[in-house]
């Protein structure tokens, strides 16, 4: 079975629009912040798994990524591995330093995915989701989505593309929206489900202080926010932001030698890619294989994190994960089982929606904020004695569905 992988320490910057920061900057601080979460020194490090996404699109840096920004910052000399999964490279490096301890190479290992997003050219900012498909076929598949969407006044496709740059649109909406319409003509899922789940992205991240967005939104303040896609508005879809992330990952006989009782074990980890035809089932893929390693099943999860780009997102994902039937994702989230306090609390630190979607940071910031959550360590977000915690990461788009999907399940220190 090989060794027992533990996160042993978490660090994340406040996700934010930081026009002043770059890669390096970023990196620093969330470097520094898992450093003193664990009490390890940089020394301790014996490889680093390193994710970004548009770093290069943006200031020509397309190669050794983490080489340049973890040496700027003090780690150098070791193993480090380049990353980019699109959405889903944070999970993906993690997933990457999980292999590497169990397999017996390291016994100390850091995973860091730090991505700068937000800029003043907000035509390249939007299409930089593009490159995170086959962009051969992006056009056409945009087109056909684009095709699909009712044409309401006053929506940004009634405006055309021209309004939808100007008003920072990005194409990618127009996939989400389709899958929430395609979802409320087959299982009656109904806007207001999907504002639900968007307000309760907003009152969660109000109690966290990392978040990008920490004001509350009502259920009527989400669905009189401007239409971006039918049946999406803006505060139904995550911002643009810039932010890093870092877990440090460590063996059992690292442990042992360096005994903590704040130790969150790594049940299973789980990567998998989509597949250009055969529908949208990289993620029950994913989950189905999660479960199988960490020996549970949904009914046994008390706290997630799930890809929420949009509200939609959410729905369809818990949907996928088992934790209702396929259809029942928007009476799930309006039932409150979602919601802190609920049966199933899901994203929350504010998910996508509310935290921010830094790319490349995402699958970390959201193994923090489960972290945090086992510890017993996330303040008035804390949900009530979570034992088991399980993540749910996407990437990039190939076919219907998601390139790469990352699961995660972690377990609660032993009390």
């Amino acid at each position: 079975m090989g060794e027992r992988v533990y996160i042993l320490g978490v660090g994340m910057t406040k996700f934010g629009k930081y026009l002043e920061k770059g890669i390096k900057t970023l990196t620093g601080e969330a470097l520094e912040r898992v450093l003193s979460d664990c009490g390890l020194r940089r020394e301790d490090v014996e490889a680093a798994w390193f994710a970004n996404s548009y770093w290069g699109m943006y200031t020509m840096q397309h190669g050794v990524r983490g080489q340049v920004a973890l040496s700027a910052n003090g780690v150098e000399g070791v193993p480090i591995t380049n990353v980019e999964n699109a959405c889903g490279g944070g999970s993906s490096a993690l997933h990457g330093a999980w292999t590497a301890v169990k397999a017996g190479l390291y016994d100390c290992v850091l995973a860091l995915g730090a991505e700068k997003i937000y800029d003043a050219d907000r035509g390249r900012m939007m299409m930089s989701f593009a490159t995170g498909s086959d962009v051969d076929e992006w056009a056409k598949m945009a087109e056909a989505f684009k095709a699909n969407e009712p044409k309401r006044e006053g929506s940004a496709s009634a405006e055309g593309e021209a309004g939808k740059q100007k008003k920072g649109y990005s194409p990618a909406m127009d996939m989400y929206a389709s899958g929430a319409r395609r979802a409320m003509q087959e299982h009656g899922l109904t806007q207001r489900q999907l504002a639900v789940v968007a307000a309760k992205a907003h009152t969660n991240s109000v109690l966290n202080p990392l978040a990008q967005y920490t004001f509350p939104m009502t259920v009527e303040e989400v669905l009189a926010d401007r239409e971006v896609a039918y049946p999406l508005t803006r505060a139904m879809c995550a911002p643009v932001g810039d932010g890093a992330a870092a877990a440090v990952l460590c063996s059992e006989r690292f442990l042992r030698r360096n005994p903590s009782r704040r130790a969150v074990a790594i049940r299973a980890s789980i990567l998998r890619s989509g597949k250009r035809e055969g529908g949208h089932d990289s993620g029950s893929r994913a989950a189905k294989a999660a479960y199988e390693m960490a020996g549970i099943g949904p009914a046994e999860v008390d706290v997630a994190e799930v890809h929420d780009a949009t509200a939609y997102g959410e729905i369809a994902v818990t949907e996928e994960l088992g934790f209702c039937p396929v259809g029942g994702g928007g009476e799930l989230a309006e039932s409150g089982a979602t919601a802190i306090g609920g049966k199933l609390p899901v994203n929350t630190g504010g998910g996508l929606i509310a935290r921010g979607h830094p790319v490349a940071a995402t699958g970390l910031a959201q193994l923090l904020e489960l972290t945090l959550q086992l510890r017993g360590e996330a303040g008035k977000r804390q949900v009530e004695s979570p034992r088991i915690g399980l993540a749910e990461n996407g990437g990039g788009l190939l076919g219907s569905g998601p390139a790469a999907v990352c699961v995660h399940v972690l377990e609660a220190p032993s009390r």
